[in-house]
């Protein structure tokens, strides 16, 4: 086929943030695919390999699969290709049908295999007759689940909320309230399988999404047919040349410091509990090399190429604005989840003193010219450019009483540094403060410091314990304290969660002491500060990127509301589970707290160091 390279940009726009995106939906993408004679992006999902092979002949006892997870995470994809190893027909499976039946052996076993590849959109009733109605069929799911006897797998494709919402629904058998309390414990407690029941759920939301990106980039930068669009270029100025902005993208994309960035963000963002399904995954590559705010739809046609080229506005194709949805509307951007989860880090209006200054006189300051002239002036596309050069003079010398060249300029100041985050070698990371860029400066010190750190299994520094341990003690009491060796569990006169708490309950040593210690290790996957008040005695507080944030800052001076008032909601929490954590350890040690009535209260002098005035009350 002539002009492969073009057909194929034509394909990739559909995976983009589009109004008709329809080749984001699995059931839809073979379909496109064949009419544009185009291989789609494919890759194995990391559960891929563990859902087929329960399905194999050579399989275990017969299990029923449930795939749960958020739009777009993968399920429909995954059911294609269980029906793909029962024999099914990609002809029957590229019909409307939701549902459908394969007679397989597994496990030696002969059975009837059902999928549903959509819960929610699966009729009520079935006009081919295979089912009178969809709650008899759940019924026969449920029962298939209890009884050995019956010869029925389910395969069951559904988005978790709707998932419970369905079986809330039924009518309300024995079994039918059996399996609606199974799939509430297994979703709620995180996991597969209960044993003595024939049924894995895999919930695809669980997946980090760091490592859908690890698979879903090479797959999109691999494809073969960016080599029709190398071999199809024109000239220098057309589609595909050396000045087309979509090919510098794409090359950009290549770069592994740029990967690495975007790849640190990915990480955060599950360090968040923030997960990114591969469909949005896909939309974001796509947007990232072809987004252009003055093309149809903000994403760049092979036709759109030497136009933009003509014009002199390949810098609004910039790859680094792209990736936070730069060129969409604000609207359409926020309505996208991926877009939403990573502009939350603020790169691009967040900086630091010497960033800016780079940016506005790194040219004229011989100190700043070297990073200026390697960061800035070097990228021919979207560095310092005439229209950047034209908006920085106006900033500097125009005059104050017009300022709309000065919020021109401030705009390209946003793009800059977003450039800039996915510039900057990461041998000057430190120099630079590259994490000021963004919201968390503490960002990069939380990955390399703790997640790469405890995933390798070692220990969290000393120092970076003790300055959590001394913002945990801050909010604790509430004052100005700079104890980091002991977690100090104070209350007010009334209740646990007062402002200011002055009254000693007790001091629990960060090092290991009578079984006592406070520890940040690794509680399913994700990092938590533990703390130990007797072996069987640990309170978890889960150690997100935002809490560590939170606690970094107020160790360093800042006031606890003023940073984020859930942050500090969660910590008095976490000390009210501390607190009640003592109290079970005193009441198992046979503490009498009463006689006598003794009180500590706690003070603190110029430098931050706790006081104690003991006030004993008797009978007398």
């Amino acid at each position: 086929m002539a002009d492969k390279g073009i057909t194929w940009i034509r394909f990739l726009r559909q995976y983009g943030p589009i109004a008709h995106n329809d080749n984001m939906y699995d059931e839809h993408i073979w379909k496109s695919a064949k009419r544009a004679g185009i291989q789609p992006i494919e890759f194995v999902h990391p559960l891929e390999p563990e859902i087929l092979s329960l399905f194999e002949s050579s399989a275990g006892s017969p299990v029923s699969v449930i795939l749960t997870g958020t739009a777009g995470d993968g399920k429909t994809n995954l059911c294609r290709k269980v029906w793909q190893l029962l024999g099914g027909d990609d002809a029957d499976w590229g019909t409307d049908d939701i549902y459908h039946t394969k007679v397989s052996s597994i496990g030696g076993k002969p059975v009837t295999v059902h999928i549903i590849r959509d819960l929610t959109a699966l009729p009520q009733k079935d006009d081919k007759g295979r089912y009178s109605d969809k709650n008899q069929l759940l019924q026969m799911f449920c029962c298939s689940l209890f009884d050995s006897t019956l010869a029925d797998v389910f395969l069951i494709a559904a988005n978790d909320g709707q998932l419970i919402e369905s079986w809330q629904r039924l009518e309300k058998t024995e079994d039918v309230l059996k399996v609606r309390y199974l799939l509430d414990y297994l979703l709620v407690e995180d996991f597969r399988e209960r044993e003595g029941i024939p049924l894995k759920l895999f919930n695809l939301s669980r997946v980090p999404s760091a490592d859908l990106l690890d698979l879903a980039l090479p797959a999109f930068l691999s494809h073969p047919a960016w080599d029709d669009c190398y071999s199809e270029n024109r000239d220098d100025f057309g589609f595909f040349g050396i000045q087309c902005p979509i090919r510098h993208n794409y090359e950009l994309l290549k770069n592994q410091l740029v990967q690495f960035r975007l790849r640190s963000l990915f990480q955060l963002c599950d360090c968040n509990d923030l997960h990114i399904p591969i469909r949005r995954i896909l939309l974001l590559l796509s947007n990232a090399v072809m987004g252009h705010p003055d093309s149809k739809d903000r994403l760049m046609r092979s036709s759109d190429v030497a136009e933009i080229i003509q014009r002199g506005t390949v810098s609004k194709a910039s790859l680094f604005n792209n990736i936070f949805g730069g060129n969409l509307t604000e609207t359409r951007r926020e309505s996208l989840e991926v877009f939403e989860y990573l502009n939350r880090f603020r790169i691009g209006y967040e900086t630091s003193n010497r960033i800016d200054n780079i940016l506005i006189f790194g040219e004229a300051d011989e100190n700043l010219r070297p990073y200026f002239e390697d960061l800035v002036r070097s990228d021919t596309f979207y560095g310092a450019g005439k229209a950047y050069y034209a908006a920085q003079h106006e900033y500097i010398e125009g005059s104050d009483e017009d300022d709309t060249n000065s919020l021109a300029f401030l705009e390209l100041l946003v793009s800059q540094r977003r450039g800039l985050f996915f510039k900057i070698p990461e041998k000057q990371e430190q120099e630079l403060s590259l994490w000021e860029l963004t919201v968390f400066k503490y960002a990069g010190e939380y990955l390399s410091r703790i997640i790469r750190v405890l995933n390798a299994g070692g220990r969290v520094e000393r120092p970076i314990l003790a300055r959590l341990i001394k913002g945990l003690n801050r909010v604790f009491v509430g004052m100005l304290v700079n104890t980091d060796r002991e977690l100090i569990l104070a209350t007010g006169l009334s209740f646990s969660n007062a402002k200011v708490s002055r009254m000693l309950k007790d001091r629990i040593s960060v090092s290991p002491r009578l079984n006592e210690r406070v520890e940040i290790n690794m509680v399913r996957d994700k990092p938590a500060l533990t703390v130990y008040l007797s072996d069987t005695n640990q309170c978890v507080l889960q150690l997100n990127l935002i809490r560590y944030e939170f606690l970094s800052r107020v160790a360093e001076g800042a006031l606890p509301s003023s940073f984020s008032k859930g942050c500090y909601e969660d910590i008095l929490a976490f000390k009210s589970k501390v607190l009640s954590g003592l109290a079970d350890r005193q009441e198992l040690q046979g503490v009498d707290n009463m006689t006598p009535l003794t009180f500590r209260l706690l003070n603190i002098d110029d430098s931050g160091n706790l006081m104690e005035d003991v006030v004993e009350i008797t009978n007398d």
